[in-house]
């Protein structure tokens, strides 16, 4: 059975009302379960860029990819040039993955 809610006012100046909103903003959070979060202690951390999901998933692939790259090496007891080649390739992927995102 949900519990009812109790109504807070709360007041605030020009630049506490600027300063939640973009606190609000920056979570992803709208102002109320904002400040329900805060109120009960909830360290809040601003809201990851919409490009991060992807690039986990691109990181992901990237390291399946070196993965059977190592595989497939250690299976033949030697690197190839070209296994070593896909994996500076794979790396320098996403290394510039991760500074378009940043």
């Amino acid at each position: 059975m949900a519990k009812p809610y109790k109504t807070v006012t709360l007041r605030l100046n020009a630049s506490q009302y600027g300063h939640l909103q973009r606190q609000s903003e920056a979570s992803g959070l709208k102002m109320e379960p904002l400040l329900r979060q805060l109120i009960m202690g909830v360290n809040l951390r601003p809201r990851p860029p919409d490009t991060y999901a992807a690039l986990l998933r691109e990181l992901n692939a990237i390291g399946t990819n070196i993965n059977q790259i190592a595989h497939n090496t250690n299976a033949r007891k030697e690197a190839g040039q070209t296994d070593i080649d896909e994996a500076v390739k794979l790396v320098r992927q996403a290394y510039r993955l991760i500074k378009e995102t940043l």
